[in-house]
């Protein structure tokens, strides 16, 4: 078994799809109007795994927007060039909530992305 895809609640679909395909390079799997809502799927190049962008509904899912990792960082972002990505994404109006920092498990910074969720840029050692 793996996981496939997972959802992430956003604002707007708009707004999501300009920060996954806009600033990360993700790609634009699907967007279909389904009348109420759309089914919005974004991938990162090669990657097995969709996020599925869900507007919010309602104030339950609204409050979630930025909170659906409670605070902790839960999306880790791998990149095979931790200079180039953390320079790119600072260049796209990303904030680090840190300087970059060398663990024994590789060179990772904290950044948050435009709906408030935690993520780490990460380079495995």
């Amino acid at each position: 078994m793996n996981i496939t895809a997972f959802t992430y609640i956003v604002p707007d679909y708009d707004a999501g799809i300009a920060f996954f395909c806009g600033t990360l390079g993700f790609e634009l799997v699907a967007d279909i109007d389904q009348g109420r809502k759309r089914w919005v799927e974004v991938k990162a190049p090669g990657a097995k795994t969709s996020v599925i962008l869900a507007r919010a509904d309602g104030p339950t899912q609204t409050a979630a927007i930025g909170q659906q990792g409670a605070g902790r960082v839960w999306l880790f972002l791998e990149t095979d060039d931790f200079d180039r990505d953390h320079a790119h994404l600072t260049a796209h109006g990303i904030t680090f909530e840190e300087a970059p920092r060398h663990e024994p498990y590789g060179t990772v910074a904290v950044f948050r992305d435009p709906f408030g969720s935690r993520w780490d840029l990460i380079q495995k050692a």
